[in-house]
């Protein structure tokens, strides 16, 4: 379907412009919506352009709005919305507060004291250590998985109830970034096989933009492609990985980047260094909501190659690198995790 960009341009900035004061926000949600209804054309019925360019719009203004209300936040904190708020500002507000009153009633009374006591009155961790009559470190880690655990509790209570008793384990396993926990409650596959949770952890995965050490790149076409065999360099250049290897990890970033675009159509591209006490690296996971690998065996078989590329695919990909592990669900969509480490060893 074709889209007439030049008719669309002054509606979307008419309805965002009546929504948001500030002219480089509003322009900016004005060329997101644009983005969105373009990426989507094939799947808009004929004549609902219009329509669904301007619900995408209102759309992304309530989320603006519902993320400058939390960063006023405290992020364990209940909100209290000033009086300088917009309606719809305050109503959000309130909404946020009452999901994080909900969100605390998951807790024990104990576990809410030591939240309340070290991020809201700021008593130092040394401190509560003496009076509860245990070591800082064991109190810190106490702390650091209540904040993870509150966090998922928190956006658990923005939606309905979670449908299965596995959604919480999943969600705090990604909150707390525990790799082996998210292993051990099958997390990825789980993204894939419930709406719930695929819709509910994208802010703790978003989260992971603000560390300097990733880079998450949305992958939809085949300069796409590029960008990510670039932006996988520049981390692993940062990591201290040698001239070859980085033509290595860049190879294999191109062809799982290849696959999201043949098979999946869109899919992200997340590159983070590893930095652990014995070692460093760098872990790529690419994520998609395509139609997932029916035969993940011949998949994954030397030589196998659906499309005319490099002739590397997926085996290939997983010859270059240490680790590579992929999850997959027909109709649902491919997660593949892949790690390099550096042989230069410790640091």
């Amino acid at each position: 379907m074709t889209v007439d960009v030049d008719t669309l341009l002054p509606i979307l900035r008419r309805v965002v412009g009546a929504r948001v004061s500030n002219q480089a926000d509003a322009e900016d949600l004005v060329q997101e919506a644009l983005a969105r209804t373009l990426q989507h054309r094939d799947s808009i019925e004929e004549g609902m352009v219009e329509p669904y360019a301007i619900s995408t719009a209102r759309n992304l203004v309530a989320t603006m709005w519902r993320t400058n209300a939390r960063q006023r936040s405290n992020a364990h904190r209940l909100l209290e919305p000033d009086d300088g708020l917009a309606p719809d500002e305050r109503l959000l507000a309130g909404e946020e507060q009452q999901a994080m009153a909900r969100a605390l009633g998951e807790f024990t009374k104990d576990e809410r004291a030591l939240l309340f006591a070290h991020e809201t009155e700021g008593l130092g961790l040394a401190t509560l250590a003496r009076q509860r009559g245990t070591s800082a470190g064991a109190l810190a880690a106490r702390s650091h998985r209540l904040r993870a655990r509150l966090r998922a509790e928190y956006l658990v209570a923005l939606e309905d109830e979670p449908p299965s008793d596995r959604c919480r384990p999943v969600l705090v396993a990604f909150s707390v970034r525990d790799r082996r926990r998210q292993r051990e409650a099958d997390a990825e596959m789980h993204l894939l096989e419930c709406d719930f949770c695929a819709r509910v952890v994208q802010p703790l995965l978003e989260r992971d933009e603000q560390r300097a050490s990733e880079i998450r790149i949305p992958v939809g076409a085949d300069p796409d492609i590029v960008t990510a065999r670039q932006a996988a360099r520049g981390v692993a250049a940062d990591a201290g990985f040698p001239g070859t290897e980085l033509t290595v990890i860049a190879t294999a970033v191109s062809e799982v980047a290849r696959n999201i675009v043949r098979f999946a159509g869109v899919g992200q591209i997340a590159v983070e260094q590893i930095d652990e006490p014995n070692r460093r690296g760098i872990r790529v996971v690419a994520r998609d909501a395509g139609p997932g690998i029916v035969d993940l065996d011949q998949a994954m078989a030397d030589g196998y190659s659906t499309y005319q590329g490099l002739g590397l695919g997926l085996p290939g990909a997983r010859r270059l690198m240490d680790e590579f592990e992929v999850v997959t669900k027909p109709g649902r969509g491919t997660t593949v995790t892949m790690t390099k480490w550096h042989t230069g060893g410790q640091r």
